[in-house]
C-alpha cells in the first residue's frame, strides 16, 4: 500500500489564517473530484472558518472522559474506516485527551499516512520541537505542545500561510482572532509588534532552510555538480592579510546586487589545524564578516586552491572573490602559477573576482639583522648556553679524539656542528659564537693536518671556520627572534588587558577604581598602589610604603606607586624614577613634595600604558564628582519643581474646597438669617462634601511628600489581586452597570503591599470612570504572562496623545483638564510611586477602538511562598 502524502501549512503565529487556508484547499480539492473529509477543525469561534465548514464532510469527533470532563478528539478508527482521499486535520501539535491511542495528534496523522491516507494539516512555528527554546526567549511564553522536527522534514510539502505581523494586530483588533474580552491582553502580550516581527522571520528562514535542504537533496540524487543560480552566493577567500577587509567589502556589495543574496567567507588552513594568516586579522575580518550579514568559515586543507573551490561548489557558490597575489614577479617566475591561477582554471561555472589591492606585488621587507643582536633571551639562559659549551665542549673533544680515524673527520665536523645548534638553541647569539670559534679552532689543532696547530694552510680550513660562525649567528637569530616575539606577544596580551580594563570601566563606578589600581599594580610589578586624596584613600592594591614615589592624577589626587625596592639612601633621581608632584593637603594647600624613590625602569610603552592608567583613573574620578553633583542637583529641582507646583496648588486648589467649607459653616452659624430645613441640609452637605475633598487632598499631599523624600513604606506580601479589585470598586461604589470584570480565576498571587495597591486601583479606576463616555461601562482585566501578573483598566474614552503620555505622571498635571473639582492631578502620579515601590510598573496603553488602557504589572509569587504566606496568616 502506498504511503499518503502529509501537506503541511506552516504559520508564524496563530490567527494568520492556516485553518481557512486548510479549509479552501479541501473545498478546490472536492472541486477536483476528489474525497475529502473534515477529520478534526477548530474554529475557535471564528465565523468566517466555520462558514467553510460547509459542503464538507466532517468525520463526527469522540468523546473521551477524563476525570469527570468530556473532551472530543478526533475519531481516528472512524476516519480509518471511512478511508477518505484526503483528510484535513487542525492542529498537528495537539495533545490526546489521556485514554486516547496516541498521546500526540502527529502520531495520528502518521497512522492516516502509513493508511495510504493523505493528510494536510496545520502548525505554528513555535510548536516546532528545535525552535521552542528561541520562541520563549522571543515571546517568553513556553510551549508544551510540540512537534519533532522529523516529522516536518518528512512531509511532502510544506506552505508558509503568511500575514504581516501589522495586519494580524489589525485582525485581533477586530475580533477576528480571539473574543473581545482576550484582545486587549494578547496584543499586549504575545502578539506585541516586536514578537510577531520575529516569529515570522524565523518562519521564513526555517521554511527557507528546508528548501535549500530540498534542492542539495534533489542534486544529489541526480548527481548534478553544477551550481544552480537560485540565489547569489558570494564566496570570499580570506589569507588573514591586510587585504581582507577590502575583498570583504566588494564581495558584500556583489551579493547585495540581488535579493536574498548571501556572503560567505572562508580561511583555509594547513592541515595541522593551523592557521596561515595573522590570528588577530582574522579575527577582525571574521567580525567585518558578521556585521556585513555575513559567515565566517574555516577549513583546512592541503592545497589551498582546491579546498577553496570545492568549499564553493559544496555551497553552490555563484561568485567566488580572491585577491591579487602578494608574490613579487621574480617569485611568481621562480615558483609557477600561484593560488589565483590555479582557481581561475578548477572553478569552472563559478565566477572568479581577482580583486587588486593595495600589498598586491608588494615586496617582502628584507630581515631585520639588528634584531638578532638585542639580547632577547634572559640572562639565566645566556649563561647556560655559555656553561654548556664550556663543558660540552671538551667532553665532546675528548669523545672524538678516543674515536679519531683518517675517515672520521665528516663526523666530527657533524658533531661539533651539533654542539653549535644546541649551544645556538639554549643560550642564543654568544654562547653559540663561543662555541663555533672554540669547535672551529679545536678541529683546525685536533683533527686537520697538520695537527696540533692552528695554522689554516688551505682556504677551505678558513671557509669551514667561517661557515661554523654564521651557521651559529643564523641559529641564534632565530631563537633570538622567537624570544623577542614570544616576549612581545606576552607584552601586547598584558597591553591588551590593561587598556581594554581601562577603557571598558570608566563607568562602572566606585569598582572601576579599584579595578584600574590593581591592573597597575600587576602590570608594571609594583609591590603596591594607592590612589589617594590627601590623607583619604579611594583605592589600594597591596602595601605601599612611606615615601614611595606618585603621580598627580588631578589637583586633588594621586596615585602612590611602590616597587618593593628600598630607597634611595641618596635621595637623589635614579633612572626609571617616577617624577613626584607636590601632595595637596587636607585644607587644599599643597604639602611639601615627597621624596621619590627607585622604580623599575620603564619603557617608552610602560609609560604610555603608565599615562593611559593615570588619565582614565582621572576621568573616572571626574565622572564620579559629576555623577555625585547630578545626583544631588537633581532632587533638589525635582523638589523645587514640586514645591513650586504644591505653593501653587496649595494658593489655588486647596482655597476653593476651603472657602466653601468656611462659607457653609459661616452661613449656618448666622444668626440673622433664618435657614429652612433643606436649605441647612444643603449647606451642611457642602460642608461636609468639602471637609472630605479637602482630606484626600492633604492625604495625596503627604504621600507625595513621602514619595519625594523616599520614606514611602511598603510592606509587601502575597496577595490574592481579585480581593483587591473589589476592595477598590466598594470604596468607589461601581457596579455591574459601571465597570466590567473578566477576572482569571486561575491567576496566581502577587508581591503587594494591599493597602497601596488598593490605592493604585481606585485612582486609576476613577480617571477611567471619568474619561468613559455615558453608559460604557469600564472593564477590569487580569492575566499571568510570564513571571508577571497584569491588571488592565481598559476605557474607551478620548485617549490620551503617545507624546503627550509622560505627563500623566507629573505631579499637579491634569493635561488641560481645568474642571477644579479634579483634584491636585497627583492621582496617577501617586499610583506609579506605588506601583513601582512595590516593584512593579504601571504603564499607559492604547485601546483598540480609542481610549487609554492602564496597565498595572507586579511580581507573581511562587504558590509554596503563597501557601506559608495563608499558613502564617491563619
Amino acid at each position: 500500500m502506498a504511503r499518503g502524502r502529509l501537506r503541511v501549512l506552516l504559520g508564524a503565529a496563530p490567527g494568520v489564517g492556516k485553518t481557512y487556508a486548510m479549509l479552501e484547499a479541501g473545498h478546490d480539492m472536492r472541486a477536483d473530484g476528489k474525497d475529502v473529509v473534515v477529520a478534526v477543525v477548530e474554529t475557535h469561534g471564528r465565523a468566517a472558518t466555520a462558514g467553510l465548514l460547509g459542503g464538507l464532510e466532517v468525520v463526527p469527533r469522540t468523546v473521551v472522559e477524563h476525570r469527570g470532563v468530556r473532551l472530543s478528539e478526533m475519531d481516528l478508527d472512524a476516519v480509518l474506516a471511512r478511508r477518505p482521499q484526503v483528510a484535513l486535520v487542525d492542529e498537528l501539535a495537539h495533545t490526546n485527551a489521556p485514554g486516547s491511542r496516541h498521546a500526540k495528534r502527529w502520531q495520528d496523522v502518521s497512522e492516516l499516512l502509513a493508511a495510504g491516507i493523505h493528510v494536510v494539516t496545520t502548525v505554528n512555528i513555535q510548536h516546532i520541537e528545535s525552535l521552542n527554546d528561541v520562541v520563549r526567549t522571543i515571546t517568553g511564553v513556553p510551549q508544551r505542545e510540540t512537534v519533532p522536527d522529523a516529522v516536518l522534514r518528512a512531509a511532502d510539502d510544506v506552505e508558509l500561510v503568511d500575514l504581516a505581523p501589522q495586519s494580524l494586530r489589525d485582525r485581533l483588533a477586530e475580533g477576528n482572532v480571539y473574543p473581545a474580552e482576550r484582545v486587549d491582553a494578547a496584543l499586549s502580550n504575545y502578539f506585541r509588534l516586536g514578537n510577531l516581527t520575529a516569529l515570522r522571520e524565523l518562519a521564513l528562514l526555517w521554511l527557507a532552510d528546508e528548501v535549500d535542504s530540498a534542492l542539495r537533496t534533489y542534486r544529489a540524487e541526480h548527481a548534478i555538480d553544477a551550481p544552480w543560480e537560485a540565489r547569489e552566493r558570494v564566496v570570499v577567500a580570506l589569507t588573514g592579510g591586510a587585504e581582507g577587509e577590502t575583498l570583504l567589502r566588494r564581495g558584500a556589495r556583489i551579493a547585495a546586487r540581488s535579493a536574498g543574496g548571501e556572503l560567505l567567507a572562508v580561511h583555509v588552513s594547513a592541515q595541522t589545524g593551523l592557521r596561515d594568516g595573522d590570528p588577530g586579522a582574522l579575527t577582525e575580518q571574521a567580525a567585518l564578516t558578521e556585521q556585513l550579514g555575513g559567515t565566517f568559515h574555516q577549513v583546512v586543507g592541503e592545497d589551498v586552491a582546491t579546498a577553496l573551490v570545492q568549499f564553493a561548489r559544496d555551497h553552490d557558490a555563484t561568485q567566488l572573490v580572491i585577491g591579487l597575489s602578494r608574490r613579487s614577479w621574480l617569485k611568481a617566475a621562480l615558483t609557477g602559477p600561484g593560488t589565483g591561477s590555479t582557481v581561475i582554471r578548477r572553478a569552472g561555472a563559478i565566477d572568479v573576482h581577482l580583486v587588486n589591492h593595495a600589498a598586491a606585488g608588494r615586496r617582502l621587507p628584507l630581515p631585520r639583522v639588528a634584531g638578532a643582536f638585542s639580547g632577547a633571551l634572559t640572562a639565566r639562559r645566556r649563561v647556560l648556553g655559555f656553561a654548556l659549551s664550556v663543558v660540552l665542549g671538551p667532553l665532546l673533544t675528548a669523545v672524538l679524539v678516543a674515536g679519531r680515524s683518517d675517515a672520521s673527520l665528516a663526523s666530527d665536523v657533524l658533531a661539533y656542528q651539533l654542539l653549535v645548534v644546541v649551544t645556538a638553541l639554549v643560550g642564543g647569539l654568544w654562547p653559540a659564537l663561543l662555541t663555533a670559534l672554540l669547535s672551529g679552532l679545536t678541529l683546525n689543532y685536533l683533527f686537520v693536518e697538520p695537527t696540533h696547530t692552528v695554522t689554516v694552510s688551505e682556504p677551505v680550513h678558513a671557509l669551514a671556520l667561517a661557515l661554523y660562525v654564521a651557521n651559529g649567528l643564523l641559529v641564534s637569530s632565530v631563537v633570538d627572534l622567537a624570544a623577542r616575539r614570544t616576549r612581545a606577544a606576552q607584552r601586547a596580551r598584558a597591553e591588551s588587558e590593561l587598556i581594554a580594563t581601562v577603557a571598558g570601566g570608566v563607568l562602572r563606578g566606585q569598582d572601576t577604581l579599584r579595578a584600574l589600581v590593581e591592573r597597575a599594580q600587576e602590570a608594571f610589578g609594583l609591590a603596591g598602589v594607592r590612589l589617594r586624596s590627601g590623607d583619604d584613600v579611594l583605592a589600594q592594591s597591596g602595601t605601599v610604603r612611606p615615601g614611595s614615589p606618585h603621580l598627580p592624577v588631578d589637583e586633588h589626587t594621586v596615585l602612590d606607586l611602590d616597587p618593593g625596592e628600598p630607597r634611595d639612601p641618596r635621595g637623589g633621581s635614579t633612572p626609571g624614577e617616577v617624577p613626584s608632584a607636590p601632595a595637596p593637603a587636607a585644607g587644599g594647600s599643597a604639602a611639601p613634595a615627597r621624596t621619590p624613590a627607585a622604580v623599575p625602569d620603564v619603557d617608552g610603552s610602560g609609560n604610555r600604558l603608565l599615562g593611559v592608567v593615570v588619565t582614565q583613573i582621572a576621568a573616572a574620578l571626574e565622572h564620579q564628582r559629576l555623577s555625585r553633583t547630578a545626583d544631588a542637583i537633581g532632587p533638589l529641582r525635582e523638589t523645587d519643581q514640586v514645591r513650586s507646583a504644591l505653593l501653587s496648588a496649595v494658593s489655588h486648589d486647596l482655597r476653593r474646597p476651603l472657602t466653601a467649607a468656611t462659607t457653609a459653616v459661616s452661613s449656618l452659624r448666622a444668626r440673622d438669617v433664618d435657614w429652612s430645613p433643606a436649605d441647612r441640609e444643603e449647606l451642611l452637605a457642602t460642608a461636609e462634601e468639602s471637609l472630605a475633598t479637602l482630606t484626600g487632598l492633604v492625604t495625596d499631599l503627604l504621600d507625595a511628600s513621602r514619595l519625594q523624600a523616599g520614606a514611602l513604606g511598603v510592606e509587601c506580601r502575597p496577595t490574592d489581586v481579585d480581593d483587591v479589585v473589589l476592595a477598590a470598586l466598594d470604596e468607589l461604589a461601581l457596579g455591574p452597570d459601571v465597570v466590567h470584570l473578566e477576572l482569571d480565576p486561575a491567576l496566581p498571587a502577587v508581591s503587594a503591599d494591599p493597602a497601596l495597591l488598593r490605592r493604585v486601583l481606585v485612582n486609576v479606576l476613577a480617571n477611567a470612570v471619568h474619561a468613559s463616555p455615558p453608559r460604557t461601562p469600564v472593564r477590569v482585566q487580569t492575566s499571568a504572562f510570564a513571571d508577571r501578573v497584569e491588571v488592565r483598566v481598559v476605557d474607551h474614552g478620548p485617549g490620551v496623545p503617545p507624546d503627550r503620555r509622560a505627563d500623566l505622571f507629573v505631579p499637579f498635571q491634569r493635561l488641560g483638564d481645568t474642571d477644579n473639582t479634579t483634584g491636585l492631578g497627583l492621582g496617577l502620579a501617586l499610583s506609579r510611586g506605588f506601583a513601582e515601590g512595590m516593584g512593579g510598573t504601571l504603564v499607559p496603553e492604547d485601546t483598540p477602538g480609542g481610549g487609554l488602557t492602564m496597565v498595572v504589572a507586579l511580581r507573581q509569587v511562587a504558590a509554596s511562598d503563597a501557601r506559608t504566606a495563608q499558613e502564617g496568616t491563619a
